[in-house]
């Protein structure tokens, strides 16, 4: 029987207060490699979090990574470049499919620009929400806890 190569899935975030939101993308991204797909996943720098932001995140970088790889449907989490280059992390982790979220519309723009400069065939599968908005967002999480904590 001769083996097949896995498909590399390449899935990022901030993933700063993870939820459902989070672990759902994630399992989607990898369904999107098919079966026996391997999911790497990127989780953004503190710094290129604020940098984006305005501020930082809640979780440190190194925490937010070993909560993400601790998720059974992620095979690898790595921390970002300090410097966003998406053409340096194409060229590192060469994955056959890249999942980007609904919410992630600037970093499906980057990446589309990087492919075509690079003259790369790498499919970009766009994943849509999950359930109620409420709870699926950690702006959300984090306006829930002031609201219930400053009453």
């Amino acid at each position: 029987m001769v083996e097949r190569k896995r498909r590399v899935v390449l899935a990022s975030g901030n993933f700063d207060l993870l939820h459902l939101g989070h672990v759902k993308y994630l399992e989607e991204a990898k369904k999107a490699g098919g079966k026996n797909a391997k999911l790497i996943v990127i989780v953004a720098r503190d710094s290129t979090i604020k940098e984006i932001k305005g501020k930082s995140p809640v979780m440190p970088e190194d925490q937010r990574r070993a909560l993400v790889e601790s998720l059974k449907v992620v095979d690898e989490a790595i921390l970002g470049y300090e410097e966003l280059d998406i053409g340096k992390v194409l060229e590192k982790i060469k994955p056959d499919i890249i999942a980007v979220g609904h919410d992630q519309d600037d970093i499906e723009r980057s990446v589309r620009k990087a492919l075509a400069e690079k003259k790369l065939n790498i499919q970009v599968v766009k994943i849509g929400k999950f359930g109620k908005e409420e709870l699926n967002s950690s702006s959300k999480i984090k306006r829930k806890l002031i609201e219930l904590h400053s009453s």
